[in-house]
């Protein structure tokens, strides 16, 4: 009885043991985490004390030079003199400027110490900027600091090129955070390559290096950029890191670097990286890119990519945060490991994605692309590469096609612009709705490719059909603004030159910037076949969409809502044309966008002409899906097909429609014929349900549109809003621009000309003919010049 009693005793002691034991753990646990809460709490604050002394700075610095500008303009002659406002890159520069000659020799070219002046002085500048005002920051709507905040970000306002700048803190000790953010390409999707040509120690422990960079176009309707920086790598008393960069220029001086063909010239102006180490472990970082991208050399549509700190800041400064954070939460053992893989190996197959993506948009010649044929009515891009082995890299396992057949990779691809469609909202739509777009067929032909045996191009045929797809997670970014994942296409078989497919088929697809309300710099949806085995080297030959956004205008007084991907709503059309997803928006939101299309397939030698043809077929009805979604999506509709729109009821509207109509008739003699003179209540309502395209232009050196009807919108593609951003020129071509300019002293003399028929672009790209034009002066009520009409008679796309 004792002895039994003695056991239930010790049992019971072994129980309590093990839960005083558990206790104690779950006590540690939560001690750790919040110490390192508190720790992570005490440097945010430091950050935001730093940030507040250079805010403080900023304002009086601003407060000075109004005071300045005060005095300056009520007395322009006198003369001050700042003397409390001096930064070290002003005395800096104010000394280069009185030493030309002494600045000349530090700079020779072969004189290592005039690097060292270069690196020093862009350090000095690089600082100013992270931690002085030497650029007005102003801070991204969206991004609050916090404990768990990516930072806080900002962007430049009103300087030269376009600049961001990011702190946060990240828990990696500062050499590890330094060999991270060198490791560029691993980060910034867009850099193509970096080749760093000379590494030159210093005396101070420091590094300097002469660095070539390139970089991918974001589209195809632009050229790719590339650089030639030096970069310096210093330790700072304190026990900071500093990395800092700048371009190499004749200003600056410095040896020459690469010159590329095909690639043009940006400019990094002092950027860089400051890295304190903190309290207890992990680093305070602070970023900041400064570029001058040459945003004159692309066409005007496309100026904002290239003129957008807020793009900057997404695609470089946010990213390399962004990227940092992340590997510090994947060494904390926090992240579970999907398909038994590390999460490392999910980064690099993201990377291959997206960079097989960025090759197939540029085609490299050097990576031995090719142009076979571009599609010039409709800008569809044909190029092949006969050295696939050497684009996919030799860590990767060779195509069994490649091998067993001579062949190669074809590439069709093209760029168009939409408007009035959130890039966002359309990715994720052609995410969820793959079968809307998507032939059966050509996924079945691409499948096959992975094959040592693939079957006969399919023609855009198939004796199949596909069936419902299932989206299988692997990964995901800490933020959810990036996911990987795998895409079984089920379906019912497909037979083809007996050869017999699986029943599914699968692809590897990376999707961003699906999140409507998270600021973005574009939204993507790539995909690559795979086969069963899945194999960490594997070859990829991606495929995809690329959807940047240009501006946002929000129409006043219209709130924005999310809207349902909903299939049977959003591509419903009621009996008047107009979608029901246009008509039940409650808010609308006018957004242009440039999407680029690229879709990539392997070919045997003597099928390479038929893969081309297929391919140029497959791109053309993409193209066309697209634009339908776009179509039905939309909050509202720009085409011809939804139905009127209505006219402005404005004061300023009548009076012009009234302008118009009179001077016509002063000018040629006769009314315009109007085509629905009897519903019509008023000059405007005439003016506006006109069949013929009437258009207003100011009478200026560069003609910007100001009013047009419903038709003239109609074959401008556009509205009211986003009118005043369209230019004469850019819609005439250049048999248009000589008719216009022979007959201009006519009309300027005369009032008005008889233009031949001819062929106008509308913003979106496409292309309308018309059998006549007339362009008159509209007088106002004094008779002075308001303003130049056209009318573009029986005008249709082509």
């Amino acid at each position: 009885m004792h002895s039994h009693l003695k056991v239930v005793w010790l049992l019971e002691l072994d129980i309590n043991s093990d839960l005083i034991r558990k206790c104690r753990e779950k006590q540690r646990k939560e001690a750790s985490r919040l110490q390192t809460v508190n720790r992570k709490l005490t440097a945010m604050n430091k950050l935001l004390m730093e940030e507040n002394d250079r805010l403080q700075k900023q304002v009086s610095r601003l407060v000075y030079e109004n005071g300045y500008m005060k005095t300056q303009l009520h007395n322009p002659s006198a003369a001050t003199t700042n003397t409390s406002c001096e930064s070290v890159v002003t005395s800096s520069q104010h000394n280069q400027q009185q030493n030309p000659a002494v600045l000349h020799l530090q700079r020779d070219a072969n004189n290592p110490a005039g690097l060292l002046a270069i690196a020093e002085e862009t350090l000095a500048e690089f600082m100013s900027k992270a931690t002085g005002t030497a650029v007005e920051w102003v801070q991204m709507v969206g991004m609050k600091p916090g404990p768990d905040s990516i930072g806080i970000i900002a962007v430049s306002h009103n300087c030269s090129g376009v600049a961001a700048r990011a702190c946060g803190l990240v828990s990696l000790e500062p050499t590890k955070v330094a060999e991270i953010l060198k490791d560029r390409p691993s980060w910034y999707r867009d850099c193509r390559c970096v080749d760093i040509l000379h590494v030159i120690p210093t005396g101070n422990g420091g590094t300097i290096e002469l660095i070539y960079m390139q970089t991918y176009a974001p589209t195809t309707l632009a050229a790719p950029r590339d650089f030639w920086t030096i970069r310096y790598t210093s330790g700072l008393e304190d026990g900071s890191l500093v990395i800092c960069e700048r371009s190499l220029t004749e200003s600056t001086g410095g040896p020459s670097g690469p010159n590329t063909p095909n690639f043009i010239r940006a400019e990094v102006l002092p950027s860089g990286y400051l890295i304190r180490p903190c309290e207890g472990g992990g680093s305070m970082i602070y970023i900041v890119d400064h570029v001058d991208l040459d945003a004159w050399s692309v066409p005007e549509v496309l100026r904002p990519l290239y003129e957008s700190p807020k793009i900057l800041a997404q695609k470089m400064t946010i990213a390399a945060l962004r990227h940092i954070r992340q590997i510090a939460h994947e060494s904390s053992g926090e992240i579970p490991y999907g398909a038994g893989r590390q999460p490392a190996v999910f980064r690099t197959f993201s990377q291959r994605l997206s960079r097989g993506f960025n090759d197939a948009v540029s085609g490299f010649a050097d990576d031995g692309w090719s142009l076979l044929s571009s599609d010039g009515s409709e800008d569809i891009t044909i190029s092949v590469n006969s050295s696939p082995n050497k684009l996919v890299g030799s860590h990767v396992s060779p195509n069994p096609l490649f091998s067993a057949v001579g062949g190669g990779i074809l590439c069709a691809k093209a760029s168009m612009l939409l408007q009035n469609v959130p890039p966002a909202l359309l990715v994720r739509f052609l995410r969820e709705h793959r079968s809307e777009w998507a032939d059966p067929g050509v996924d079945a032909y691409s499948a096959a490719s992975l094959r040592a045996s693939p079957y006969a191009v399919p023609g855009l045929r198939t004796s199949g059909f596909m069936g419902s797809q299932v989206i299988l997670p692997l990964a995901h970014t800490l933020e959810h603004e990036e996911f990987l994942e795998v895409i079984r296409l089920e379906g019912h078989g497909f037979s083809h030159d007996e050869v017999l497919l699986p029943r599914d088929m699968y692809l590897l697809q990376l999707c961003s910037g699906v999140d409507e309300n998270a600021a973005s710099a574009s939204a993507q949806l790539v995909f690559a076949p795979i086969d069963e085995s899945f194999a960490d080297d594997a070859p990829l030959l991606p495929s995809g969409f690329r959807i940047i956004p240009l501006d946002t205008k929000m129409l006043p007084d219209v709130p924005t809502t999310t809207r349902t991907l909903d299939l049977a709503s959003a591509l419903e059309v009621g009996p008047d044309g107009v979608s029901r997803a246009s008509t039940d928006a409650s808010g609308a939101c006018n957004t242009r966008s440039v999407l680029t299309i690229a879709f990539q397939f392997s070919y045997e030698n003597h099928l390479r002409e038929s893969v081309a043809a297929m391919a140029r077929n497959y791109v053309r009805a993409v193209m066309s899906s697209v634009q339908r979604v776009a179509v039905a999506i939309a909050p509202s509709r720009l085409g011809p097909q939804v139905g009127m729109k209505h006219p402005p009821a404005s004061p300023e509207a009548l009076t012009l429609a009234s302008w118009i109509g009179r001077s016509y008739r002063l000018h040629t003699g006769s009314d315009i014929h109007w085509s629905d003179a009897e519903d019509a209540d008023s000059p405007l309502s005439l003016l506006w349900k006109h069949s013929d395209a009437i258009l207003c232009c100011s009478l200026k050196s560069a003609p910007m549109f100001t009013f047009a009807n419903n038709a003239g919108l109609d074959i401008l593609e556009t509205t009211l809003v986003n009118l005043q951003d369209i230019s004469l020129e850019m819609i005439l071509d250049d048999e248009g621009r000589k008719a216009l300019c022979s007959e201009f002293p006519k009309i300027m003399q005369q009032g008005f000309a008889y233009l031949p028929g001819g062929v106008c672009r509308s913003s979106m790209g496409r292309q309308a003919s018309y059998e006549q034009a007339v362009a008159w002066k509209v007088l106002g009520d004094d008779d002075a010049p308001h303003c130049l009409a056209f009318m573009l008679v029986n005008w249709t796309f082509l």
